[in-house]
């Protein structure tokens, strides 16, 4: 047994009690905490490592809640032009990328979101929109092989594609097409949570996904619609999984309450422009709702995040990362959901950052079911800790610890995180080779334009 002690660091502990303490220390035997309270309180076993925490904020690990694999290499394509940008992506994932590009792509993003305290994240196999790599699972365990190499958690989103099947893709070795059926898809993904499903333990887990339709699709094809939604539901019963969807509004949470698809295992990414019916869905049903103030869709339409916490629903931050105007600092995101409200109502005071704090870390947990074992700082749970260096102009006078996290810091400013016990950084040092990770991310992109015939999207425009 192997046991650690934090000192002399500021704790946002995020606990019931949402205690900050002032020159805390922090035990962990192995991968649980054992102790959290002031050094007054806390007696430090004999032989223990020490950690010195002096000049820190320290939190529990950041809980990203949705994200998309594939994004990180093409993230910057097009220059902001958001057509120009989900076409290209639907081009390289289905039919111009190999496995040396997803391998690339998620050695990028753990890299980036390690560095950036992100130590739990859900990662969609795909999307850009409802393009799902799930035609083997082998970008699927290569993701999965890259979080356990690095060391963080992910839960991959393994899924469908959008109705009307087959799909045509190209096989991952460029050999040949491949047509691609709704069951096809399917089995993949039973064969993916078979071996993956982990989460707590390995770092990797799996839950499901199908696109979001709406109304008016449905109207044009229930039948359809409705099958593939018993079949989806029976594998996450029979495999005991979660279930998340991408791009609700206006309608689509009541319709999907209809179809069977919603319960407490599930969680909502986006949900913008939401009739009072979907709000009273997610809560009738004890959905999960996962707010992206950064992204596209919080431009189109408005999430009402403080309201559907006014009513009891759990909500949680996402990143929607990578994009080609955003990146996985959660710091950046929780800024971004406090001035996002507070200019909608014309109120400095509708959301606070305990509030947007809470929704990276405790509900996040939450709302993939683990609120039991990580999202807080509390003796029992999963030693997953993330330390902020607060010796930093933008972090002084050293007061308001709570503001200093929500409103002032940044991804540059995680110093040290631990993932089930492991130092995984420390003074922003890692054990990877991040050299290496640079240098191939760059040269599967360059390969995957290049195959694309997309090199008009590497031009910056005025």
């Amino acid at each position: 047994m192997t046991t650690t002690a934090i000192t002399g660091t500021t704790a946002i502990t995020m606990d019931a009690a949402r205690r900050v303490i002032e020159n805390a220390t922090i035990v962990y035997e192995d991968d649980r905490i054992v102790a959290v309270g002031s050094a007054a309180d806390v007696t430090i076993p004999a032989g223990a490592e020490m950690i010195d925490g002096a000049g820190t904020l320290t939190l529990p690990g950041l809980i990203d809640s949705h994200a998309h694999a594939g994004h990180g290499l093409t993230r910057n394509l097009g220059a902001g032009a958001g057509d120009a940008w989900f076409d290209a992506c639907e081009d390289i994932y289905t039919r111009g990328s190999t496995a040396g590009f997803w391998q690339a792509e998620a050695q990028l993003s753990a890299l980036e979101r390690l560095k950036a305290g992100i130590t739990t994240c859900t990662m969609l196999l795909g999307g850009g929109a409802d393009h799902y790599r799930t035609d083997t699972r082998e970008a699927g365990d290569l993701h999965c092989a890259a979080t356990r190499e690095t060391g963080i958690r992910t839960m991959l989103a393994a899924g469908l594609n959008r109705a009307p099947f087959p799909k045509t893709y190209r096989s991952l070795d460029l050999s040949r097409d491949i047509s691609l059926s709704f069951e096809n898809q399917l089995a993949v993904c039973a064969e993916l949570a078979e071996s993956h499903n982990d989460l707590l333990g390995t770092g990797t887990g799996v839950c499901l996904i199908m696109p979001v339709y709406q109304p008016d699709e449905f109207a044009e094809n229930p039948e359809t619609i409705r099958r593939m939604c018993r079949d989806v539901m029976d594998l996450r019963e029979k495999a005991g999984l979660l279930f998340t969807q991408d791009g609700h509004r206006n309608g689509s949470i009541e319709l999907a309450e209809t179809l069977g698809i919603l319960g407490p295992w599930s969680y909502l990414s986006h949900s913008v422009d939401l009739t009072t019916q979907d709000m009273q869905a997610a809560k009738r049903s004890g959905t999960s709702i996962v707010h992206n103030p950064s992204a596209i869709m919080s431009i189109l339409g408005r999430c009402p995040a403080p309201e559907l916490r006014d009513m009891g629903v759990n909500v949680a931050l996402g990143s929607d990362a990578a994009a080609p105007d955003r990146g996985y600092d959660m710091f950046r995101h929780m800024a971004q959901c406090l001035h996002y409200h507070r200019r909608h109502f014309r109120d400095p005071e509708v959301m606070m950052p305990i509030d947007v704090l809470e929704m990276c870390t405790i509900d996040a947990a939450r709302a993939i079911g683990l609120d039991g074992d990580l999202g807080s700082l509390e003796v029992g749970k999963k030693a997953d800790i993330v330390m902020l260096d607060r010796e930093q102009a933008h972090f002084y006078p050293p007061i308001m610890p709570l503001t200093a996290a929500a409103q002032f810091a940044n991804a540059g400013d995680v110093d040290t995180v631990i993932v089930n016990g492991n130092v995984l950084m420390r003074h922003r040092k890692t054990k990877l080779d991040e050299r290496q990770i640079l240098n191939a991310a760059a040269q599967e992109l360059t390969d995957a334009v290049a195959r694309c015939d997309l090199e008009h999207l590497l031009q910056e425009t005025a």
